[in-house]
């Protein structure tokens, strides 16, 4: 079958509101159209089969951690798509980039770009031609050797980091880059959990969260913000259900009700499957306005106060850890000032609940023994979400819910090592003791100055400050902020170069000079001169696994992360500060590195061969508070006096509405596995805005209508996206949804969360108008 065949599958976008369960049947029924789509199909359910198992390989999709006790069947409906798409037969060489110039490529869609298959062998961007030719690999890092060497200083260099990233590559690129002589490394947390990080480290003293996978067996409650377990950790589902079951609360905030918290079909419970998922899977389900969580987590305390200081008067047992509060704690009393000066007023705006609804919500807070709170980009996507998530810090240290089994903070993390990339010093204000670890063992100088965030390595790019741009995996030009800014800053570039396993936008929005280097992937082996090699990742509790590819690769072209990032370092370095080919030759050379680098790894390579892998371990978990006052601090934030930006109201205009940005069920971050998303009924279409149906009517539209969006924000630029189809869905009034990457042009590069740098995706202020085509509603194309 021909490229120019694949997928042209005609699709008419349809909406029929979906009543079934999360996962089921439904999930049987996608993954195998997916495993059938991967044009093999016998080898990958072999593979599917040593997913997430001791010996097989890690799950390329989410961070979610194993279950200790589970069984044969250790993936989800979104893993077998990750799997089944990553590993197929389709392959993307020299013959086709021969028929399709990047110009032509450029048109194409997103799910089009990566459905053509693996990048199989190294090219490099022919300007008279407009097309990639082949290179060898020498020759690539020779190129990439010849930009770096020119450069004025190393700060003009920006290497950027995928989640997807293995503990080893990402130990091994930090260690070149540092040698190299800079510390920016913009990388995807940068986008989304970056305020978890600074917001835990400051209040707890580590920035990873609290608890284990075996909290949740022990859990009275489980508060989740701002997350959409369903769609985008799938296996979480499995112990929220159980949780159910067995007599515990799990209370959802989160303004689009979405299907996998409310009802949940689990296909490993033959009792689920048959009773189509009758138990519900929440408690309690709170729809709070965007950005107004923070609000509501406030009132919850100001009812707890309230409740501790009646119960002492009556001289009852005090609501308040008082125990853990004085030997562990510091600030509370600026804390409950803070508190009590907010105005129940404010906090019912801002948070777009009732106070009787807070109190409801608090009631079962109060009369939990043992709460983790959850949350995901819901949280942490806002300006002020680092001041958000010490809030919900704030919450758990009143009731001593910290570093006791079944109780914690829960960050659930998005890629499967992004917070591995971080342990292993992928960090552009890396910590000093790491820095001097480097300096001890690998004897270099190590950068000490403040590198370059994502952000900041787009603004240095777009000004022309930096030059070269070198990806570790991932899809920058469509993950990140202000597209058309992002893409004019990549195309100022000297040189880009995109470490992949397929196609995306980022291969052609590219530097006047362009390398793909294809890689191999989590489902490949990994052959080197020692044998098989495995690599590891660290889930969001903090457990380190070892990772084995079980497929042959689809070429002999393609090489591991750590082999192109040896091969770069050994180009530009030559054989400093370590030998780069006996690094290769053996990963467990590298994970003694690591071992003598950074802390918790010790005796890496031994740890490793555990069933299951080991435990990182968490310092906070055991009350021990890496804090500068030895304690976890309360912090007395005040609420935010305007959740809008001042420089959306100094564009003298008024939102329309407020826009936050989500994935479709058919898609995990940039990667479009389909148009559909099941779970929201919608089908054959991405380009939709979901509305509340009394906003359409209020604004002058149909549902049905097409309309072009724009984004306020003061800066003499116009961010607009153009042909949403109106969708009256269930949305509160004054917000609305629509997928990324398509809406990320509406995001203002500088508007930016308060000491995270994150871009604040989940609040965008946006005017609706009338599209100048209203025949949109045709046919449309898979491609």
């Amino acid at each position: 079958m021909t490229h120019e065949s694949l997928p042209e599958k005609q699709q008419k976008a349809q909406y029929e509101p979906y009543k079934g369960p999360a996962a089921g049947w439904g999930a049987l029924k996608s993954v195998a159209a997916h495993w059938l789509d991967s044009k093999q199909p016998i080898k990958n359910i072999r593979a599917l089969l040593k997913t997430n198992q001791h010996g097989g390989f890690d799950c390329p999709g989410c961070a979610w951690g194993d279950d200790p006790k589970g069984g044969r069947i250790q993936f989800c409906e979104n893993g077998a798509k990750a799997v089944n798409w990553e590993a197929t037969r389709r392959a993307v060489g020299r013959d086709f980039f021969a028929t399709h110039s990047v110009s032509e490529l450029l048109q194409r869609s997103d799910h089009w770009l990566e459905y053509q298959g693996r990048l199989i062998e190294p090219m490099r961007y022919d300007r008279a031609t407009d097309r990639y030719r082949p290179i060898g690999w020498d020759d690539a890092f020779a190129l990439i050797a010849d930009h770096l060497h020119r450069l004025e200083s190393p700060g003009q260099a920006e290497f950027y980091t995928s989640g997807r990233a293995s503990n080893e590559a990402a130990f091994l690129y930090q260690l070149f880059v540092r040698a190299f002589g800079t510390n920016n490394f913009p990388d995807c947390s940068n986008m989304c959990h970056e305020a978890s990080g600074v917001g835990l480290s400051q209040t707890i003293g580590t920035g990873k969260g609290t608890v284990t996978f075996d909290d949740f067996a022990e859990a009275d409650a489980i508060f989740i913000f701002g997350q959409n377990p369903g769609t985008n950790h799938p296996r979480m589902l499995a112990p929220l259900s159980e949780a159910v079951r067995r007599g515990a609360h799990v209370v959802c905030f989160n303004p689009l009700k979405e299907r996998g918290l409310q009802r949940f079909q689990d296909p490993q419970a033959i009792h689920d499957m048959l009773s189509n998922g009758a138990e519900s899977t929440n408690t309690a389900y709170f729809r709070p306005a965007l950005g107004g969580d923070m609000a509501a987590v406030r009132g919850m305390v100001k009812c707890l106060i309230q409740y501790d200081e009646q119960a002492r008067m009556k001289y009852e047992a005090p609501v308040l850890d008082w125990a853990f509060i004085e030997r562990h704690t510091q600030g509370l009393e600026d804390y409950i000032a803070q508190v009590k000066a907010t105005p129940w007023s404010q906090i019912e705006t801002q948070s777009g609940l009732t106070r009787v609804d807070i109190e409801v919500a608090a009631d079962i807070y109060r009369k939990s023994s043992k709460v983790m709170l959850c949350w995901a980009m819901g949280i942490t996507q806002h300006r002020h979400s680092v001041a958000t998530v010490q809030e919900l810090v704030n919450l758990q240290l009143l009731r001593g819910n910290i570093g006791r089994p079944g109780a914690g903070l829960c960050p659930v993390r998005g890629h499967s090592n992004v917070q591995g990339d971080r342990t292993m010093g992928i960090d552009e204000k890396a910590p000093s003791g790491l820095l001097d670890a480097l300096e001890k063992v690998f004897g270099i100088a190590a950068p000490r100055g403040r590198g370059h965030n994502t952000v900041e390595a787009i603004d240095a790019m777009a000004r022309g400050n930096a030059k070269v741009f070198i990806g570790l995996g991932g899809n920058f030009a469509q993950a990140t902020p202000d597209s058309e800014l992002t893409h004019q800053a990549l195309t100022n570039c000297d040189l880009t170069v995109q470490i992949s396993t397929k196609l995306n936008r980022s291969h052609l929005v590219k530097g006047k000079e362009a390398l793909i280097l294809p890689c191999l992937g989590r489902t490949d082996i990994d052959m080197q001169a020692s044998g098989p090699q495995a690599v590891t990742v660290e889930d969001s509790f903090s457990m380190i696994h070892a990772s084995y590819g079980q497929l042959p690769p689809g070429s002999n072209q393609m090489k591991s992360e750590p082999a192109i990032i040896a091969g770069i370092a050994k180009a530009v370095l030559g054989n400093r500060p370590i030998d780069w080919d006996a690094a290769i030759a053996d990963y467990g050379v590298i994970r003694d590195y690591i071992a003598r680098t950074i802390p918790g790894f010790e005796n890496f390579n031994e740890r490793l061969k555990q069933n299951g892998g080991f435990y990182l371990g968490n310092a906070a978990r055991d009350r021990r508070w890496n804090t500068s006052s030895g304690k976890a601090s309360f912090s007395a934030n005040p609420l935010p006096d305007d959740l809008l930006h001042e420089r959306i109201k100094a564009s003298g205009q008024q939102p329309d509405v407020i826009l936050q940005t989500l994935r479709s069920h058919d898609q995990y971050n940039t990667t479009i596995y389909g148009l559909n998303d099941r779970y929201r009924g919608v089908s054959g279409q991405r380009r939709v805005l979901f509305m509340n149906g009394d906003d359409i009517k209020r604004l002058g539209f149909a549902a049905g209508e097409w309309v072009d969006i724009t984004s306020l924000w003061e800066d003499g630029r116009q961010r607009r996206v153009a042909g949403f189809k109106l969708l009256a869905y269930d949305v509160p009034a004054g917000q609305a949804a629509a997928y990324y990457p398509e809406t990320n042009p509406l995001v203002p590069l500088e508007s930016r969360g308060t000491g995270s740098n994150t871009p604040t995706s989940k609040f965008i202020a946006i005017k609706l108008a009338k599209s100048e085509r209203q025949d949109r509603d045709r046919v449309l194309y898979a491609g």
